[in-house]
């Protein structure tokens, strides 16, 4: 079957669906939609993960498996509830491209890490930091390396990046880990987990470590809207007087 029937489609309403290599029986996609879409990978000739499996399994004479995880649903319950398999079958797996929608508001989290997410306590940072937005690479679900590499990377900076003591990922106005910063690096000459594609030369990086429990426990979860309110994914905090930090 290519397509459902019209009276078929209006039963479905959204659902969420699995793409299933055959030849090992692998979940190796996660999709959620309406209609027919759960046919429209079988034509899609895109450059992807995703394609090149599909092509894998049709040129060894079979097809993927289609099964539908849940359907007759509305499309906001789809959305979260393919946000939460891909977490759960967690997306360096499949071949998503990214985590589902919502994800990094709604997927899986700690509950040190939902409570902060209604219970706001305001931060009061003290030693000579750099606030770094990570609102376009941030999930709840990532790694510790992930994390790591997402907060430390590729940043436009001046000077005084090296009077920084310590550097916080924040994301939603919330401190989501602190590191202490040991030295700066030029953009993409130590090793990452992330692809690299474009030209960091003009950009800095950090290499460093969790900070100690003491700072952690000071910061982590603490809310610093209240001091970030700005444009720019970078801000610095007690800079000007700062000395160069002992590493």
């Amino acid at each position: 079957m290519k397509s459902f029937s019209r009276s078929i489609a209006k039963e479905l309403k959204s659902y969420v669906y699995l793409y299933i290599d055959p030849r090992n029986d692998e979940i190796f996609y996660v999709g959620k939609g309406n209609n027919n879409r759960c046919f429209s990978h079988l034509k899609d000739e895109s450059e992807s993960d995703k394609v090149a499996r599909i092509r894998e399994i049709k040129n060894e004479g079979k097809e993927p498996k289609i099964e539908f995880l849940i359907h007759g649903i509305d499309d906001d319950t789809a959305l979260k509830v393919e946000a939460a398999v891909i977490d759960l079958l967690n997306v360096n797996k499949l071949t998503n491209k990214v985590k589902g929608h919502s994800s990094s508001k709604i997927g899986r989290m700690s509950i040190d890490k939902l409570v902060s997410l209604y219970k706001k306590e305001k931060a009061n940072i003290t030693e000579p930091s750099l606030l770094i937005k990570i609102s376009q690479t941030f999930n709840y679900s990532m790694s510790p390396q992930e994390l790591y590499d997402a907060t430390r990377q590729f940043w436009i900076l001046g000077k005084d990046r090296e009077k920084v003591e310590y550097a916080f990922a924040v994301f939603d106005g919330m401190i989501q880990e602190v590191y202490k910063v040991i030295n700066w690096h030029p953009g993409g000459t130590t090793f990452t987990t992330r692809k690299i594609k474009n030209e960091y030369s003009d950009k800095w990086e950090f290499v460093g470590r969790i900070a100690d429990d003491k700072i952690r426990k000071k910061y982590l979860y603490k809310d610093v809207s209240h001091i970030a309110k700005y444009q720019s994914s970078k801000y610095y905090l007690n800079i000007k007087n700062a000395q160069k930090p002992k590493k």
